[in-house]
């Protein structure tokens, strides 16, 4: 038996004021048992004055020593931090979850990892990983972590930062204390503190003399093309103050995609714009992959993601572990990009063929151009720059052309050629995941589209025959898988036949491709007689004549099942397409 004072006791009224903790009932027999409580309002310091004291000696100490200072400035990396897919939020995610702060906790061995500030970290890649060899899938986290920012929120963070050594590919410390932003916001910072523009390498890209002599004539450049590297290209040198005219043989996005349009459904190719010519290149109706093996975190690429999402991309492509935009995304994208060009001066000329470079005493002077749509170049003029920069893509093979016709040194590499191979999405999740198939949810669900990657080498002893090339080994593999994506004709002549892939952001599609291509060599152009630095160029126009002579015309692409194709025999089941 208990009793607790009632609101009318003094015991009350005396502690009231100073929101004591206080209970409320009835005395035991009554029946009932009511109970109230109220909490206190901590006030005052937020902890003992010994403890401050403590933790100010412990600064002063660790602060004295040059070696351990360093620790407690700028920026640590912490790699791997699994977090089990049930306890994470899911791959659309940006944010700091109370699962990631146990992990990052782990890797301090802070005690209570609900006292880190989530403010003080910063994903910088998120991926999912599902192999087979894991207990359970997990979301794979790398996080920046802010110590000047952690330790101002929670200051019992000293012992432990103090205690943390590097680890290499665990934890690191960034030593280029640089925050790379979009390219415009880096160019703009260095005209305004007047310093050299400089690399990661540390090699100068731009000398603080053009901001000393604003006098000078600008100077006058030509950028030919509009794909990516022609786009930037064109933003640096307008930002940097030079004039710009940027010079694509295709169409805007708007117009280039009533054109692609017409060549889906009736089967018109317009041979200056289509998937492969116009506003943005080739990517624009192929995928939008981010794909890079030159270091996903460098602050090059990433000045060039936050350029991205400066004009439309969304932030997610600065953490996932395999970025993607999406042809629905580049449209409005590329919008922005072309008005932001035009805002700083740059004259865009779209529909504009160079057929020519205007070259004396191994100087290039300008370049010769005319109307897209004038195939007798009747329109022909003569544009004057100081200098050119030749952005023009894979699929410009007159470029490649006038190239050799003025001498230019051209070195023949080997490539890839091979079909894409098509699957139902479903069936790759099912390999892929397993039972986890069901959370994709035609990509809108807690984890990504399936995707995979194959690749085998093939020496003589796998061979039944010699080529005619007498090549006795290759490589086979899989390139460019489009998760949720389709098939789509790229041809840039109506007597050849070219195939690509892509998707739109969300993957929702219910079929996969990718194609399965193999290595190429001089050997192979040389047993059909094709010789010299284009020698490839010609191998791949034989092969997609033949392509369009096996669908029999009018941009039919031949189709075979997997396994009369392995069979080697043609397919004359009927083919469900998309």
């Amino acid at each position: 038996m208990f009793l607790l004072p009632s609101p009318s006791s003094s015991y009350l009224m005396k502690h009231q004021s100073h929101n004591a903790l206080w209970f409320r009932g009835l005395p035991y027999g009554s029946g009932k048992l009511i109970r109230h409580i109220r909490c206190a309002k901590r006030t005052g310091k937020q902890r003992y004055p010994s403890e401050k004291k403590r933790l100010r000696t412990k600064q002063k100490e660790l602060l004295s020593d040059s070696k351990e200072k360093s620790k407690f400035e700028g920026t640590w990396r912490l790699f791997k931090l699994a977090v089990p897919l049930d306890q994470d939020p899911g791959k659309d995610s940006l944010h700091v979850s109370d699962a990631l702060l146990q992990q990052i906790a782990t890797v301090l061995k802070f005690p209570v990892a609900s006292l880190l500030p989530p403010e003080a970290f910063t994903i910088v890649r998120k991926s999912f990983d599902a192999r087979k060899k894991l207990k359970e899938p997990k979301f794979v986290h790398t996080v920046d972590m802010d110590v000047q920012k952690l330790i101002s929120l929670e200051p019992r963070c000293w012992d432990f930062i103090s205690r943390l050594e590097p680890k290499v590919g665990l934890v690191e410390r960034l030593h280029d204390e640089r925050d790379f932003g979009d390219l415009a916001s880096i160019i703009h910072d260095s005209k305004e503190n007047k310093v050299a523009l400089k690399g990661e390498n540390g090699h100068s890209i731009f000398s603080t003399e053009f901001y000393k002599n604003q006098a000078t004539r600008k100077p006058n450049i030509a950028v030919v093309g509009s794909g990516p590297s022609g786009l930037f290209a064109a933003l640096v040198l307008a930002e940097l103050g030079a004039d710009v005219t940027l010079i694509e043989r295709g169409q805007p996005v708007e117009k280039r995609g009533r054109d692609i349009g017409a060549l889906v459904v009736r089967r018109i190719l317009e041979l200056e714009s289509n998937f492969c010519f116009g506003e943005g290149g080739a990517g624009t109706w192929s995928d939008g992959k981010l794909v890079t093996r030159i270091g996903r975190n460098s602050g090059s690429v990433l000045a060039v993601m936050r350029t991205l999402v400066h004009f439309g991309a969304p932030k997610q492509i600065l953490i996932d572990g395999k970025p993607h935009l999406g042809t629905d995304r580049l449209v409005p994208l590329l919008r922005n990009f072309r008005q932001h060009l035009q805002n700083l001066g740059v004259t865009i000329k779209f529909g504009t063929r160079v057929d020519d470079l205007v070259i004396k005493d191994r100087h290039v002077l300008g370049v010769m151009v005319s109307e897209s749509a004038d195939k007798l170049h009747l329109t022909s003029q003569k544009m004057e720059y100081d200098g050119v920069i030749l952005a023009v893509g894979h699929s410009a093979r007159d470029i490649y052309e006038v190239l050799l016709s003025h001498n230019v040194e051209l070195i023949p590499k080997d490539f890839a050629v091979g079909l894409r191979i098509e699957h139902p999405q479903e069936l790759i999740n099912s390999i892929q995941y397993a039972e986890l198939a069901s959370e994709v949810c035609h990509g809108r669900g807690k984890i990504p589209v399936a995707d995979y990657k194959v690749a085998n080498y093939i020496d003589k002893e796998d061979f039944n025959d010699v080529s005619d090339s007498g090549v006795t080994n290759r490589s086979c593999y899989s390139f460019c898988m489009c998760p949720g994506g389709q098939v789509v004709l790229t041809s840039t002549s109506p007597s050849e036949i070219c195939i690509n892939g892509m998707s739109f952001s969300r993957r929702a599609s219910k079929w996969a491709n990718a194609a399965l291509v193999v290595t190429v060599t001089t050997k192979d152009f040389e047993a059909l007689n094709y010789y010299g630095p284009l020698a490839g160029v010609k191998f791949q126009r034989e092969f997609e004549k033949r392509a369009a002579m096996m669908g029999g015309g009018n941009f039919t692409v031949p189709v075979q099942t997997v396994t009369d194709f392995l069979e080697n025999k043609l397919s004359v089941t009927r083919i469900y397409l998309q």
